[in-house]
């Protein structure tokens, strides 16, 4: 609430500073500000948008700079919104500030830019100088700036030569530069965002004859089917030039819809219509209790554990039709990696224009153009990723969070949050209904089945009865003594591949790692190749001809000699995906073959681009990571071959098995989707290992029942909470004396109940230069330990630490 004739109000900046900062109003501000309203306001020589705490009259004890520009009339951020962040604030000890611009997805709504003036001396000189006629750059210049500032973008665009004229001009002393912001927010737009998309999907290929079709015109329909929606004209500018013009021709053709965005305001295109789908035993079984639960209206949280393909999202697509049936709003959350065309165009086939995307792969503007659908209630459904957590839905319903065990919900910047749980918080606070579902699910989620905190709901069995894939697991060991050779593929493998490319079929090849080979030694002295800046071993990427490392993408040629000893004797050790590729186009020249991996995706549309062709049978193998384990439905693949199944075991970290049983478990259910059974060869020098076993039996009761004794064994989550301090600095001395600093106090003020590790090197001790220490803290009790986090950051900012050298994850996925 607004107190009458405030004068000034706390602002939260995205500083690493946890305080708000209080400015004074201008009078013409008084009445228009309010709690939630973003603002520009200046911050040292910077000027920086924050979002509005509170409104007071209490006059700080300094003089308050004043606020220079109000950026929405109506609240960006609701009462609602800005409680959670509040929460995520406090729960991961994050300034409040940064998880409010991460909650805000309207960045590119303002443009940074520069605004030129003239100085005093400019002044003098523009009326000394100019005379009529003149081409000179640095007349033009002094000239258009007489009467008003102009941004430097502009002049650069309408004054040949304006850039090398403006440095000399600025040297002089006769111009000044300062920071400028601009809206570009479409909603505020006269002409708004020129939008398209496809007519007809169904019916949009006969429309026009396709051999009349040129590359441009084939080039955007293709785009428009793969990215089903609305897209801003100016971005496919900056994929091809000319998309603009195609696409006037194409809707004179009917075959593609333009529309203004500030004129319709429609959004999102109508995908294709699904045929009507007849629930099972299993998904009927599943899906009453949620409809009851949305019909309620009260706070309920349900852990749909079914297998792969057993049709989880059939039953979310029915859930969201309750809640707006119910007249309430949905979000449904999906990993990165797993929202692909396929999945957004179920979801436009079923609700059309209410759908809003979230997705990173779209431009600033598109982004925030879908955030302000539903924040003006023009969407009801939002579609996204981890930050899709924050969409601005009134009356909310349902949140579906499916995958709910991958790591990309967790967040491995500040905030350090994981979607999964706040989720769960945001639908306890707006009394909603949680679906969690997952093939796998994180232990987390079971354990708080047995805590009677969730309900679950399990759908055991395939759609159509569809049959498991059968998984054998191939003992590499004894393929070695076999044949005396130390191959990337078993002949079982390789035989299995052969006979699938015969009959027509098509094989997906996963091996967890990128690159060629691991690492790069030296025979003579075994010196391994290391990053300059982390304390790891480079990766040979051979079609780049580079050693990359990926933490801080620090890449170096492939040396000829070694670096300490200069020996020729350079060997490489380890394999890649990028080696499985090279080895199946060596020894099946035949085979179509693409690769997905994070070296091989190139631009944000590739990696749809790919899958969508494997989908369409243009490949026959798909080689990758663990980009390729989830989320996707190709009837055709009838092989999945795991190179090896234990490359995450060897990590040292609590959740190495974990990870390992999910992604196993994940990419074994690829294959068999379709009419035609499916098979799994994992290959592995660990056979034994109790991740490997329940993998291949798909059995995730008896992993659990195992992990889960360990965890409580050793203290771990989910039977313990868990949070990790590293202290960091560009120099080792100070690391080492700020973390035995930092010890020392801890050592005096931990109570009981808590375990405290540390201060020791961090597994990776240096990473993008900065030297880092780490100490683990388990706790029985989450309060005593959010009390002990707060009083090592405390004592860092008491001590006077830099603002960057303590960093604190509460429930990390990794101890790494």
């Amino acid at each position: 609430m607004r107190p009458i004739g405030s004068q000034f109000c706390d602002v939260a900046l995205p500083v690493p500073v946890d305080q708000p900062f209080t400015y004074r109003l201008p009078e013409t501000l008084h009445h228009r500000v309010q709690p939630g309203s973003r603002v520009v306001v200046p911050f040292g020589a910077r000027k920086l948008t924050g979002v509005v705490l509170r409104l007071h009259r209490k006059a700080p004890l300094q003089q308050a700079r004043e606020v220079l520009r109000l950026l929405d009339e109506e609240p960006a951020l609701t009462a609602e919104l800005l409680d959670l962040g509040r929460w995520i604030a406090d729960y991961y000890c994050a300034p409040f500030g940064e998880v409010l611009r991460t909650m805000l997805p309207l960045a590119g709504e303002t443009r940074a830019g520069k605004l030129v003036s003239l100085t005093p001396s400019g002044v003098e000189a523009a009326r000394q100088f100019i005379t009529p006629g003149t081409e000179d750059p640095a007349a033009l210049l002094l000239h258009a700036l007489e009467k008003r500032s102009l941004s430097e973008q502009y002049l650069k665009r309408k004054i040949p030569g304006a850039a090398a004229a403006l440095r000399s001009l600025k040297r002089k002393g006769l111009l000044g530069v300062e920071p400028r912001l601009a809206s570009k927010d479409p909603s505020l737009s006269r002409s708004g965002q020129l939008m398209v998309t496809l007519a007809d999907l169904q019916a949009a290929p006969e429309k026009l004859d396709p051999e009349k079709l040129n590359k441009g015109e084939r080039w955007l329909l293709d785009f428009l089917r793969e990215q089903p929606g609305s897209h801003e004209i100016e971005t496919l500018v900056s994929l091809r030039k000319d998309a603009k013009t195609v696409a006037r021709r194409l809707a004179r053709a009917g075959v593609v819809k333009l529309w203004n965005e500030f004129d319709t305001r429609n959004g999102m295109g109508l995908g294709v219509m699904p045929p009507a789908v007849t629930l099972n035993r299993d998904q009927k079984a599943a899906l009453e209790p949620i409809r009851s639960s949305i019909r309620g209206g009260k706070y309920r949280t349900f852990l749909i554990h079914g297998v792969t393909g057993s049709g989880k999202t059939e039953v979310y697509l029915r859930a969201i039709e309750e809640a707006l049936a119910q007249g309430k709003s949905s979000l449904l959350l999906v990993p990165e990696i797993a929202l692909t065309p396929a999945v957004a165009a179920q979801f436009f086939g079923r609700f059309g224009d209410k759908v809003a995307i979230l997705h990173s792969a779209f431009s600033g503007l598109e982004r925030s153009g879908q955030w302000r659908r539903l924040r003006q209630g023009k969407a009801r459904v939002a579609v996204g990723t981890c930050s899709a957590v924050f969409s601005p839905v009134e009356n909310l319903g349902l949140i579906v969070v499916d995958e709910e065990h991958d790591g990309s919900y967790k967040q491995d910047e500040t905030p350090r949050y994981n979607g999964r749980d706040v989720a769960i918080v945001r639908a306890q606070k707006a009394g909603a209904t949680v679906v969690l579902g997952s093939a796998t699910p994180s232990l987390e989620s079971r354990y708080n089945v047995e805590r009677e905190k969730y309900e679950l709901l399990s759908m055991p069995e395939r759609i159509e009865r569809r049959p498991m894939p059968k998984v054998d697991v191939i003992d590499m060991r004894l393929e070695f003594v076999e044949t005396r050779r130390q191959d990337l593929f078993s002949r079982a493998l390789e035989e299995a591949i052969r006979n699938r490319l015969e009959q027509g079929e098509q094989v997906m090849m996963l091996l967890n790692r990128r690159g060629f080979s691991s690492y790069v030694a030296c025979r003579s002295c075994g010196e391994r190749i290391e990053c300059q800046n982390c304390s790891v071993t480079l990766t040979f990427h051979r079609q780049a001809r580079k050693l990359e490392c990926h933490y801080c993408d620090y890449a170096e040629p492939v040396p000829s000699l070694c670096p300490k000893c200069e020996s020729e004797h350079i060997y490489f050790i380890g394999s890649g995906s990028e080696k499985v590729e090279d080895y199946l186009r060596r020894t099946l020249p035949e085979a179509r073959i693409a690769r997905l991996d994070r070296d091989s995706v190139r631009g944000k549309d590739h990696y749809e681009t790919v899958l969508n062709a494997f989908r369409n049978r243009e490949y026959d193998i798909l080689v990758g990571t663990q980009m390729i384990a989830k989320g996707h439905d190709i009837p055709n693949v009838t092989l999945v071959g795991v190179v090896a199944a234990d490359v995450g075991l060897g990590m040292p970290d609590f959740r190495a098995a974990e990870r390992t049983f999910q992604l196993l478990t994940q990419v074994a259910g690829r294959a068999g989707r379709g009419d035609l059974p499916g098979r799994v060869l994992m290959q592995t020098i660990n056979p034994d290992h109790y991740a490997i076993r329940f993998a291949a039996a798909q059995d995730y009761d008896g992993f659990y029942k195992k992990e889960i004794h360990f965890r409580r064994m050793l203290h771990y989550p989910p039977l313990a909470p868990l949070a990790i301090l590293i202290v960091r600095s560009k120099k080792m001395e100070e690391a080492l004396t700020m973390s035995g600093r930092m010890g020392r106090y801890l050592q005096g003020e931990v109570p009981e109940g808590i375990r405290l590790l540390g201060p020791s090197a961090a597994p990776v001790a240096r990473l993008k230069t900065d030297y880092r220490f780490q100490f683990i803290i388990k706790a029985k009790n989450r309060r005593v330990l959010g009390r002990l986090i707060k009083q090592a950051r405390d004592f860092a900012a008491g001590d006077n630490w830099p603002v960057t050298a303590l960093v604190i994850d509460v429930d990390p996925l990794s101890v790494l």
